[in-house]
């Protein structure tokens, strides 16, 4: 490649792949940082998303400038990528907020990697970035369903009282959303959410029914009243 330091392929899987060795290599290689951030830089989107996960193993939260950017880059390929790598790089609510922004990408698997990131970091960072709002709006609204099954089960990790009603909604989608919005609903509690269980033992899908049955199926300490997480 013109221009950068040590010369690399010319083939992008190529370029690629040697970014990605670069980032496993322990110790890290004197100058390893500088020549992934010009792989980052690269033309090629495949190119980028692999220099992005070698930063992030290599350079930490000092990698975290990069992640930022890739989340606007142009390539979806690139920005879901980012999200993946979110819950090693959002530390506080700057990046968390990027990644609630992330919701409202125009790529559905950008968005599903987004609300995935979203419940892997944690309701102490993320709502009050907005995440349950814009979570609950993925529930009710999105067209594919595998955003709404990740933004599902994101509300069942983060648990915020206020993504209950998504949750509920989410439990009358496609079999998998149920599923996923049944599993969810061992993170609320009230009367709604013993209602919910008691429908879905009626569900269409065994899965469904299956789910509800171990949410209300007591253990040895758990009172038979109420849900009990796997």
């Amino acid at each position: 490649m013109p221009g950068s330091t040590p010369p690399w392929p010319e083939d992008p899987i190529e370029r690629a792949a040697a970014a990605a060795a670069l980032g496993l290599r322990r110790p890290v290689p004197a100058g390893a940082g500088a020549a992934l951030d010009t792989l980052a830089a690269d033309p090629e989107p495949r190119v980028r998303a692999a220099a992005l996960a070698a930063l992030v193993r290599t350079a930490g939260a000092g990698a975290v400038g990069r992640w930022a950017e890739a989340l606007a880059d142009p390539a979806p390929e690139v920005r879901r990528r980012a999200c993946d790598l979110a819950p090693q790089m959002a530390s506080g609510p700057d990046e968390a907020g990027l990644l609630v922004g992330a919701l409202a990408d125009p790529d559905p698997a950008v968005v599903e990697a987004a609300a995935w990131a979203l419940g892997e970091l944690g309701s102490s960072l993320t709502v009050s970035a907005g995440a349950v709002a814009g979570l609950d709006d993925l529930v009710r609204s999105n067209a594919d369903p595998l955003v709404r099954e990740a933004a599902v089960a994101a509300l069942g990790a983060l648990g915020d009282p206020a993504g209950l009603g998504a949750v509920l909604a989410a439990c009358s989608d496609k079999p998998a959303v149920r599923r996923r919005a049944v599993i969810a609903l061992a993170a609320f509690e009230g009367p709604e959410v013993e209602a919910a269980l008691q429908a879905a033992l009626t569900d269409h899908d065994w899965q469904v029914r299956q789910a509800a049955e171990d949410l209300l199926s007591p253990g040895p300490e758990d009172s038979p009243s109420r849900p009990v997480s796997p």
